[in-house]
């Protein structure tokens, strides 16, 4: 994994091989900001990642200047992790929360621009985090929602779906709040 852009563009991430995750492969996620670079004016933007996993999108965000990100992640050890790389590379603008994901969108009050989910690809819950995000208001005006999800999962039938973007087994589903 390798941050692709912004000022600590190269930066090779090398979390511990126990952590119990999945990242975003570095192919989809050059493909994914390709798309947001277009649409998303980081230096205004106020990020959530949730299931971050390792960081590697807060880590992403942060370093392509957003003004913050929230990174929700239910695991101690890869908190710890995404603290460890936030603090070696100063991104002061990111903040970690460990928390159950799904606890975390009913009980939040705020509202952000961009949000970023990469759930377990087998989450029962997986087609209802749209549903979630948008009845909780957590998506801003004009904002926009990524979904990475297995490419046999459809989500495509809230009404604030846009489009679908498919690398192999993996998929991005884009939601926009207008």
């Amino acid at each position: 994994m390798r941050i692709i852009g912004g000022h600590i563009k190269g930066v090779r991430l090398s979390p511990p091989t126990n952590l119990p995750v999945r990242p975003t492969t570095d192919l989809a996620k050059e493909a994914l900001f390709n798309i947001l670079e277009n649409s998303v004016t980081w230096d205004e933007t106020d990020a959530l990642d949730l299931f971050s996993g390792t960081g590697n999108i807060s880590l992403e965000l942060a370093s392509r200047g957003v003004r913050s990100v929230l990174s929700v992640e239910v695991h101690g050890k890869c908190c710890a992790y995404i603290n460890t790389q936030k603090s070696k590379y100063h991104l002061e603008q990111m903040k970690i929360v460990k928390a159950d994901v799904l606890k975390f969108i009913t009980t939040c009050r705020q509202s952000f621009d961009f949000i970023f989910a990469d759930p377990p690809y087998d989450l029962p819950q997986l087609p209802l985090l749209p549903k979630l995000l948008f009845d909780h208001n957590l998506v801003r005006q004009n904002g926009l929602f990524v979904l990475e999800h297995p490419t046999t999962r459809k989500v495509s039938q809230h009404p604030n779906f846009v489009e679908q973007r498919s690398y192999g087994y993996s998929s991005f589903s884009f939601f926009e709040c207008s």
